[in-house]
C-alpha cells in the first residue's frame, strides 16, 4: 500500500504512561508539524490515526493517538512508521525534495551513462547521500550536494550526477 502516495513522518518509540500516550519520533523539517497532519497511517494503510501533542520527551513528543486508550494498545503500536498522505505535505522549494521521491529515480553521469538507481537517502549528520545501486555489483554512496548532484529532474525521473573522480 505504500507507494509514493504516501510519505513517512514519524514512527511511535512507545507506550508513555498508563493511559494509552506514547512516545513519537517526528521526522518532518519542522518537529511540532506531525500534530497537523491528520490522519496518519500505518506503513500497510491498515490503522489511521489523528495526532494530539501533549507534551515534549528527548527525540520527541508525548502524544495521543485516535483508538488508543491503554498502556498495553500503546506498547503494541512500538516501532510503527506513521504515513501521510502526499496531498496533505506543503510544496517545496525547486532545490528541495521529498526523500520518497528521490528513490526510484535515474542515475546518469555528465556524459549521460547509466550509473544506477537511487536505493535510499541516508543522513548520517553531516549531509544527506544518494545510495545508488547500479545493476551489477555494491551499491555507492553519493553526496546529495549541488556539486556532486547538479541537476534533479522529477519529471523526467531522472538525475544528472556528477561524481567525485573513482566513486563510480
Amino acid at each position: 500500500m505504500n507507494d509514493k502516495g504516501r510519505i513517512c513522518v514519524g514512527a511511535i518509540a512507545g507506550a508513555f504512561g498508563v493511559r494509552g500516550e506514547v512516545r513519537l519520533k517526528s521526522f518532518t523539517a519542522v518537529p511540532e508539524d506531525i500534530g497537523g497532519y491528520s490522519p496518519l497511517y500505518s506503513e500497510d494503510g491498515q490503522q489511521s490515526f489523528s495526532v494530539s501533542l501533549i507534551g515534549q520527551t528527548k527525540n520527541g513528543f508525548t502524544a495521543r493517538l485516535t483508538g488508543i486508550q491503554t498502556k498495553e494498545q500503546a506498547d503494541a503500536l512500538r516501532g510503527m512508521r506513521l504515513y501521510v498522505d502526499r496531498d496533505v505535505l506543503p510544496a517545496l522549494p525547486d532545490d528541495e525534495y521529498y526523500h520518497a521521491d528521490l528513490i526510484g529515480l535515474e542515475v546518469y553521469d555528465t556524459g549521460g551513462t547509466l550509473l544506477g538507481r537511487v536505493a535510499n537517502v541516508l543522513n548520517h549528520g553531516a549531509s544527506d547521500l544518494l545510495e545508488v545501486k547500479p545493476d551489477l555489483g555494491e551499491s555507492v554512496l553519493l553526496p546529495f550536494t549541488i556539486a556532486a548532484v547538479p541537476t534533479v529532474d522529477l519529471a523526467t525521473g531522472r538525475i544528472v550526477a556528477d561524481p567525485p573522480e573513482g566513486l563510480f
